[in-house]
């Protein structure tokens, strides 16, 4: 199972949101790249990142900083927020991301979606985010009528290969994942699903890790200090 540490981006900073909130947010960081330069130096390959403002406002108003990012350490680099048009993900790709996350437009763009992974292939992930059993968009502001059940099965025939599925009431709590949840996904799909939201001890790493997925992500647990992202590697293996 590969870790993904997060940085999360707002006006060019590091910040954490709780359960999505953004009246709710925490700031770690005003360098981004030194984070992401420092996940390296602790043996992450991968890092996930996610624009905040492009998710909210369907930009990608953070591009500058997570292209640095990318070319100043090399890692994988996965982005989600806000992509929602071709020139997004060409632009992301130009700026040497390895993945970009679709999430509010692979509910309300389907033809895009399909087009972008036409073109793309394996560059192209998919963001389930989660609230009431429903898929939430645009920055989780608002709720699709359309069920978790449903929207995997739609991506699973579209040929989607990564989802990240983040349960909205538990990310930024330190609460503990949603094990049930990712139990069932693991269990019905053969999508590679990286479990986003909750984690706060390398006992949920164990547990993710038992649960066969793909990925975790770390977040909050690394800025508080519950969890160090060399040990939680080191167990995923």
């Amino acid at each position: 199972m590969i870790i993904f540490p997060a940085i999360d981006i707002y006006e060019n900073k590091v910040v954490r949101l709780y359960k999505g909130n953004y009246d709710e947010m925490t700031t770690y960081s005003d360098d981004p790249v030194s984070v992401a330069k420092a996940f390296k130096e602790m043996g992450a390959t991968h890092l996930h990142v996610v624009d905040l403002e492009g998710a909210k406002k369907g930009t990608t108003s953070s591009i500058t900083t997570i292209s640095k990012i990318a070319y100043e350490t090399g890692l994988f680099i996965e982005i989600g927020g806000g992509i929602r048009t071709m020139d997004a993900v060409k632009d992301y790709k130009d700026a040497g991301v390895s993945r970009v996350i679709i999430g509010t437009a692979a509910v309300k763009d389907e033809p895009f979606l399909l087009s972008a992974l036409e073109r793309y292939g394996d560059l192209v992930a998919v963001g389930a985010d989660i609230k009431e059993g429903k898929i939430a968009i645009k920055g989780w502001l608002e709720v699709a009528p359309i069920t978790l059940d449903d929207f995997m099965t739609k991506m699973q025939s579209f040929g989607i290969r990564n989802v990240i599925c983040t349960d909205i009431s538990k990310d930024g709590t330190l609460q503990g994942t949603n094990n049930s949840l990712y139990k069932d996904l693991s269990e019905r799909y053969t999508l590679d699903v990286t479990a986003s939201g909750g984690v706060s001890s390398i006992e949920d790493i164990k547990i993710l890790r038992s649960l066969d997925l793909y990925g975790a992500i770390i977040g909050k647990a690394y800025y508080s200090g519950a969890v160090s992202i060399e040990e939680a590697i080191e167990v995923a293996k």
